[in-house]
């Protein structure tokens, strides 16, 4: 999966929890001081990321997870496997 196609997956799992629009989830914005993203928001974020995406987010990897960037990163890592 290409970058911008893992950061429009990544845009919608967003808007889809937090309602937080697509368009404005972008790679440099921090998940919690730009989007406001709480903890609960991030385990509901990767959960519809798993389901959408048929693969398992280890929890040790959402601990590491502070931007947009590092979530897209991690989506192409585990969908590109």
């Amino acid at each position: 999966m290409d970058q911008n196609s893992a950061l429009r997956f990544v845009a919608e799992a967003v808007e889809e929890v937090s309602g937080i629009p697509a368009e404005e989830v972008a790679l440099g914005k921090s998940l919690v001081d730009d989007l406001g993203i709480d903890s609960l928001s991030m385990v509901e974020i990767a959960f519809t990321l798993q389901r959408q995406a048929g693969d398992e987010i280890p929890d040790e990897s959402l601990a590491t997870i502070t931007t947009v960037q590092d979530l897209v990163d991690l989506v192409r890592e585990r969908v590109g496997r």
